[in-house]
């Protein structure tokens, strides 16, 4: 179990480092000060042409209670149905930024 687990955790560091890597070259590109969706869009164009499968936008419901809200949130970006990219473009990060599990 744990040889399956390091492989996945493999998996995620890899992809992880890819993606990050391509983030880093859109920064390159356009430089700081840009709305979000120009960093977006240009992120998306460049994991696509990584080949990598990516869905922009994708919204999922919250369950509140039983009543579900079909927009309660939008995804960003989902690359490979197992990483989630949410873009943010702050002159500095506040404690509301980071999610607390």
């Amino acid at each position: 179990m744990s040889n399956e687990f390091e492989n996945v955790t493999k998996e995620l560091e890899a992809l992880s480092y890819k993606i990050i890597g391509l983030a880093i070259e859109v920064l390159r590109q356009l430089g700081p000060g840009l709305l979000e969706s120009a960093y977006q869009q240009c992120l998306y164009f460049e994991l696509k042409n990584a080949g990598l499968n990516v869905v922009k936008e994708l919204s999922l419901p919250i369950n509140y209670k039983g009543l579900i809200l079909d927009q309660g949130y939008r995804i960003d970006l989902l690359v490979e149905n197992k990483i989630v990219i949410e873009l943010k473009t702050v002159e500095s990060f506040t404690p509301v930024h980071f999610p607390k599990f």
